[in-house]
């Protein structure tokens, strides 16, 4: 049942490839530990009392409270499907609490770090530096994922409109509006690209690799570090740090909440509600800096 969980993921449910990983590996860790706990019995049949042991064996081998509620989210969307397509009559999950956890504030680049970083650092003038220049902008000016950004196609890019259409978790489109000085930016990108390519227009994705390939994950990271490590000492210097910064600053400068959400293409007001708690710890460093008796 775990292999048909997957493919519904996969192709009903559209979900990226790191999301269908991470549920696929939790459920073969659940299921490594049923053949030992419990063997002969098939995951879809175990109970709630089977899922706590196996939270329990997590947390003696040191998992953080994090990462078991995580792998315990993958259960019950499992068994939700299950249920759904009548394979169980009851969801085992409904039984189980999730372990309080503290979860970290987001990190996020100060304004004058990030400002310096995208003003005043030296890109080269061929066409690395103008794709450099452009992932730090497009992280920045959109607030975009990183899957996002690495399958952001040409066509979908707005310049007249400064817009751009991305395809979120679960497939969901959504248009960002960006600013016009990045508008420029792209203009004069794909300028370089036409030329470092001699036009030819063989790739249909924006960001593209010296050899004219789709770009990776990896030199994303290593692209994103690269340059944040000039201008900054927060312990991590990521893209998702960029989004982060992206969402920070809007709210900082009073974007209103739901308009984030929008933005980020959030589900959920919730997952958006954590840049709230960066805001109010910025307030209370304003706060003891500036009044007499802080």
């Amino acid at each position: 049942m775990i292999d048909t969980f997957i493919k519904f993921l996969t192709y009903e449910k559209r979900a990226s490839p790191h999301t269908i990983t991470s549920y696929h590996t939790d459920l073969l860790q659940f299921h490594a530990f049923l053949k030992h706990h419990a063997p002969g019995l098939p995951t879809e049949k175990a109970d709630h009392q089977e899922i706590r042991a196996w939270i329990v064996d997590l947390a003696n081998k040191q998992n953080t409270a994090r990462s078991i509620n995580r792998k315990v989210s993958t259960l019950r969307s499992y068994y939700k499907f299950l249920q759904q397509r009548e394979y169980i009559k009851q969801n085992p999950t409904h039984k189980v609490k999730a372990l309080k956890a503290n979860y970290p504030l987001p990190h996020f680049v100060q304004n004058n770090d990030l400002f310096e970083l995208l003003d005043q650092c030296t890109f080269t003038k061929d066409f690395p530096g103008y794709r450099d220049r452009l992932i730090l902008e497009l992280f920045y000016g959109a607030g975009i994922r990183l899957s996002e950004l690495i399958n952001l196609e040409t066509d979908l890019v707005n310049l007249s409109d400064a817009t751009l259409k991305v395809r979120g978790k679960g497939a969901k489109e959504r248009i960002i509006p960006f600013p016009k000085s990045l508008a420029e930016l792209i203009k004069r990108y794909l300028d370089m690209k036409n030329t470092f390519f001699k036009g030819d227009s063989f790739h249909h994705y924006l960001l593209v690799t010296n050899k004219g390939d789709q770009l990776y994950p990896m030199m994303v990271y290593r692209t994103v570090r690269k340059y944040l490590d000039q201008y900054t000492t927060i312990d991590k210097r990521s893209p998702h740090v960029m989004r982060h910064t992206f969402a920070t600053h809007l709210l900082d400068n009073g974007a209103d909440l739901h308009a984030i959400k929008d933005l980020l293409g959030h589900a959920t007001l919730a997952a958006t509600q954590v840049y709230t708690h960066n805001s109010t710890e910025q307030l209370k460093k304003i706060f003891k800096q500036a009044h007499p008796k802080a």
